[in-house]
């Protein structure tokens, strides 16, 4: 597949929110999270540690060789087998403008229906939606790239699914709980400990998803896919760089979002194929790009 010029190229702004006299749109938020994920990039490089772009950011990069224009975020996995050695290259490399937050460094962190890790920038401010699990972590709450381990899964449907429902049990009482400022730690190991012990158990699986902490992935209509469409990553075009993704990614974006995900051609150009009332950003409701608290709006 080539995607040096089959890309979508037109952008529009989409605002995010106004600070006093500064309007930010996506377009703002992008080309700072693109610092972030620039450090990410080199630090995975240098310690030779698997990444890659998955989700709407493997979709920007075959229809747009970038952002998709309303995307507010960007979405990495990391194999689970690289993961402590991911953490101490972060600890070890990361540029001091940057911060993380994970279990393994904060125990405040949340371990279910959520990103792994988040990489941060300091002096930043972003408010997510969120419906569940607030971020308790007192480091900050900066713009950032979410960082997801990707599993090993077992390829019976039924042990995979009675797994999944162990994690379904204590997922209230985690959310409860947090949602009383209390921190459930012992909850939050077990969560930990499960999911890791699940992934070795199944190491030598045909098959690879988003880690057991975010119960609701499934076989039927969720993303698990063949390790071998997923690895080995390889380079692509993004916003004039290049980062990693799947091995086989138009296959993988057909099965996560359809078989209409990509672009289309109309007889003249690349056009997508979002409805236009779908496209708007759906993860952030305020941003201060040059401070790390919320300002007086406009």
């Amino acid at each position: 597949m080539t995607l040096n010029k089959d890309c979508i190229l037109e952008r529009e702004d989409y605002v995010i929110c106004e600070n006093k006299n500064e309007k930010i749109t996506v377009r703002n938020l992008q080309l700072e999270v693109l610092t972030i994920m620039d450090e990410i990039h080199r630090i995975c490089v240098k310690n030779k540690i698997n990444y890659g772009l998955i989700a709407g950011s493997a979709l920007g990069i075959v229809n747009y060789k970038g952002f998709i224009p309303w995307d507010d975020d960007i979405d990495v996995c990391v194999l689970r087998k690289d993961w402590n050695r991911f953490i101490e290259a972060l600890n070890k490399d990361l540029g001091d403008e940057f911060y993380f937050q994970c279990f393994e460094n904060d125990k405040r962190y949340n371990t279910i229906a959520g990103p792994t890790m988040k990489v941060r920038k300091k002096n930043t401010y972003i408010e997510e939606v969120n419906f569940l699990l607030k971020n308790r972590c007192k480091s900050g709450d900066g713009i950032f790239v979410d960082i997801i381990i990707y599993d090993n899964v077992c390829e019976n449907k039924f042990i995979d699914e009675l797994n999944r429902t162990v994690i379904k049990l204590v997922m209230p009482l985690i959310v409860l709980l947090d949602n009383i400022h209390i921190n459930p730690v012992h909850l939050k190991k077990f969560v930990v400990w499960f999911s890791n012990r699940y992934s070795r158990k199944y190491e030598n699986s045909k098959l690879m998803s988003q880690p057991i902490s975010v119960p609701w992935e499934k076989f039927l209509h969720e993303p698990v896919f063949l390790k071998e469409d997923i690895l080995p990553f390889k380079l692509y075009d993004f916003e004039g760089r290049k980062f990693y993704s799947y091995n086989n990614i138009e296959k993988i974006l057909k099965e996560w979002y359809g078989p209409n995900c990509l672009k289309k051609w109309d007889g003249k150009k690349w056009v997508e194929t979002l409805p236009i009332e779908k496209r708007k950003p759906k993860h952030t409701v305020y941003l201060n790009l040059h401070g790390s608290n919320k300002i007086s709006e406009k």
